[in-house]
């Protein structure tokens, strides 16, 4: 599959969401000339490493509370917010690094194969 250069040029107006949200809530974005080494886009690599992990250790707990019997309903609850709370974090993540993959030509994706699509 051929891909589309991105050059700084091209990605320069191309926003990044970022790994947290402003005090409103609402998401946040980077505009940077594509080169991704800037200081504030190091910190949110770094950002979303610890979210990523948290959430692997996360769902490690999750597995030994829920095949402990003795897991109270306010435990699992908990487990549960804080697992919707991951989802959120690694979803923002996933939305953000989908926006800044190759975008391929429009002549040379469909002759892709199903052993060549990604994730599959």
């Amino acid at each position: 599959m051929i891909y589309k250069s991105h050059d700084g040029a091209a990605t320069a107006g191309r926003p990044r969401l970022l790994p947290w949200s402003n005090l409103d809530g609402n998401p946040c974005y980077l505009v940077t000339d594509g080169t991704g080494t800037g200081r504030l886009a190091r910190l949110a690599d770094d950002v979303e490493a610890v979210q990523l992990g948290m959430a692997d250790d996360l769902l490690g707990h999750a597995v030994d509370l829920l095949g402990d019997g003795k897991a109270t309903a306010p435990q699992l609850r908990y487990l549960a917010a804080c697992l919707a709370e991951a989802l959120h974090d690694v979803h923002r993540i996933a939305r953000s690094r989908g926006a800044r993959l190759p975008v391929p030509h429009d002549d040379e994706a469909s002759h892709v194969t199903p052993e060549e699509a990604p994730g599959v």
